[in-house]
Formats: structure tokens, C-alpha cells, sequence
């Protein structure tokens, strides 16, 4: 199996546009060693789990109000479908909606999804980015707004295997998802009209770069959409925790929503404002049949899940839009 034939219908179409020529040059490098085999000891067995998918085209495709696929089979094809998708666990962003059973992610990220899309602009035609996108559930959900082609990336083997074990089933939809961060986009891009950077921001040591490589994937008057951790606070105020923050050892910055508005614009976007804020509860993000592990709940404080377990402010987060300078 050649891990690049994913990609010959996006790779074709990419040389085919003067925007996107360049980087289809150097793609197929990217897209080699960020799928290696030598690289990612377990992606052997997730190749394996992918060539044992039957040979299935969804006759229901469903993407504008949830993320659903269906068709006429046997019920020992949907077992085994169901069965082969379980060797790819953990499953963090959903849900899907697959062959009559459910595929009950770590995250309601449908929710997340309902929260953003009344403030987007039309994605109707758009070229769009989603960096750090995981298995892809919100790369369908922008297709399903009428987005023209939507592009992925996240450095992740499993999450790129689990988005083309779900493609496997749609067909040559203009949406991919490559092995790649956003530290590999050809600097000055300029070509996406919406880029999304959701629940990325809180993992990047320098957030000041970070959002300039969001402005510079952007056409002018493109659209950012920023979804990250913050903190309740002033202007200036930030939290860099010193050791984990819930459990996690690569959160950086949580800046207040002023904070992070005054860094929109220290780099350059226009307009910046914050449309959503809220706590994460323990019904959006928890542990399921399809994410074995710890999830939100241990990552509190038991006796007070107003803190986590290391004492900090509980997980909030809020959505920032603006538009790069016209």
C-alpha cells in the first residue's frame, strides 16, 4: 500500500492551481515522512486495520447536520466495519453516525461545532485549513456548510488513518487530511479564504508565532477562527502553568480573552472579537467504549471541579474570529 494514493486527487488538482502549485511540489515528501513506517511503529498495524475495510460506498452520506453514513449491507458488514474501526481506538472527535451503530468519541465535538458555525462566514465555495484538525470530524462539518475543498493537517498518523478509513466509505470527496503541522506550510501561503485553529493554540511554545503562521495561510480578507483555552481575566493577564495543566505537559499560555484579543492584533488581523465562551463540562468531553482512557473527569480535581488536578482554573475556552489585513 502506497500511502500517497490517498492524495493523487488532491495532489493533481494542487498543481493544477497556480496557488497551490508550489507546495504540490514538495507534498509528497511531507506526506512520505509523515506516513513512515520507520517513523510510527504502530502504523503498520493501522495500514492493516484500513486494507480490511470492505468494499462499501455509503449510499447516505450526511454532513450539513451531523456526520452519517449508511448503506443497504449485510449485518456481518456492518460488524465487521464496526469491528475494524474499534482497532483504531482512541477515538477523540465526533461523533459518526456509521452503518447503524455509533461511534461515541471522546468529545462531543458536535457541540463545539453548533457553538462556531452561526458566527463563520459563509463557507459556501471556500477553500478552507483546518490545522490541527485530529481524525477530521470538523473538516466533514465544513464540507457540509458548502465549503469548495477543505484541507487538513495534523501531524498524527493515527488521526490521518482514521479520517481515510471513514473516506474509504464517501468516495473522492474534496477533503484531506495530511500528516503534516503547520510548522511544514510553505511560508506566505496566502491561499486559504477560512483558516481554523481549534483547541491548537494552549499546545505552541510561542503563541505570537503560531499566529502568524495562521495570518500568512490566509488570503487577505481571509477569515481566522480561533478556538483555544483562556482564563478569566484582565488585559495582560496569562497563565503559564509551571508543571502539567490537567494532566497535560504541553500547555503553554492561557491568556485572558482581552489578552488574546490585543495578540490578534499586535499581528496584524483586523476586527478581532470573541463570539463564544464556555466551561467544559464532563458531558462534552469524557471516556466511551470508543476512548478506553482518562478523559475530563480525572482530569479535575475530585473534590472540586471548578480546579484541576494540579489546583488550576477548570478548562474554558472561547472562539476568536477576525480577518486578515485586506
Amino acid at each position: 500500500m502506497n500511502y500517497l494514493d490517498f492524495y493523487q486527487p488532491l495532489l493533481t488538482e494542487m498543481a493544477a492551481d497556480a496557488r497551490f502549485a508550489q507546495w504540490a511540489e514538495r507534498l509528497p515528501a511531507d506526506i512520505t515522512d509523515g506516513l513512515s513506517e520507520t517513523r510510527f511503529g504502530d502504523l503498520p498495524q493501522w495500514r492493516n486495520s484500513y486494507l480490511k475495510l470492505p468494499d462499501v460506498t455509503a449510499s447516505l452520506q450526511e454532513f450539513k447536520d451531523r456526520v452519517q453514513l449508511d448503506a443497504d449491507i449485510p449485518e456481518r458488514t456492518r460488524n465487521q466495519i464496526e469491528q475494524t474501526l474499534r482497532e483504531l481506538i482512541p477515538w477523540r472527535k465526533g461523533p459518526y453516525e456509521l452503518f447503524g451503530f455509533h461511534l461515541n468519541t471522546e468529545w462531543r465535538s458536535d457541540w463545539k461545532w453548533d457553538r462556531v458555525a452561526p458566527h463563520l462566514a459563509d463557507l459556501t465555495g471556500r477553500n478552507i485549513l483546518d490545522v490541527g484538525c485530529g481524525n477530521g470530524y470538523h473538516c466533514w462539518r465544513m464540507y457540509g456548510a458548502g465549503a469548495r475543498r477543505v484541507i487538513g493537517i495534523d501531524p498524527s498518523p493515527r488521526f490521518v488513518m482514521q479520517f481515510y478509513s471513514l473516506k474509504h466509505f464517501i468516495g473522492n470527496a474534496p477533503v484531506d487530511v495530511l500528516p503534516i503541522g503547520i510548522e511544514q506550510l510553505p511560508e506566505k501561503l496566502g491561499c486559504f479564504d477560512t483558516t481554523f485553529s481549534m483547541g491548537v493554540l494552549y499546545h505552541r511554545r510561542s503563541p505570537m508565532d503560531h499566529l502568524r503562521e495562521l495570518r500568512e495561510t490566509l488570503r487577505a480578507g481571509g477569515q481566522l477562527v480561533l478556538e483555544t483555552l483562556v482564563i478569566e481575566g484582565k488585559l495582560g493577564e496569562v497563565l503559564v502553568p509551571e508543571g502539567r495543566y490537567a494532566k497535560m505537559n504541553n500547555v503553554w499560555f492561557l491568556p485572558s480573552p482581552d489578552t488574546l484579543l490585543s495578540w490578534l492584533k499586535k499581528c496584524g488581523f483586523q476586527n478581532p472579537r470573541m463570539v463564544e465562551m464556555n466551561t467544559t463540562s464532563l458531558e462534552e468531553q469524557r471516556t466511551t467504549d470508543w476512548m478506553l482512557y482518562h478523559s475530563l473527569n480525572e482530569f479535575l480535581d475530585p473534590d472540586d471541579k471548578t480546579k484541576t488536578a494540579e489546583g488550576h482554573p477548570a478548562p474554558i475556552r472561547a472562539t476568536f474570529i477576525a480577518e486578515a489585513p485586506g
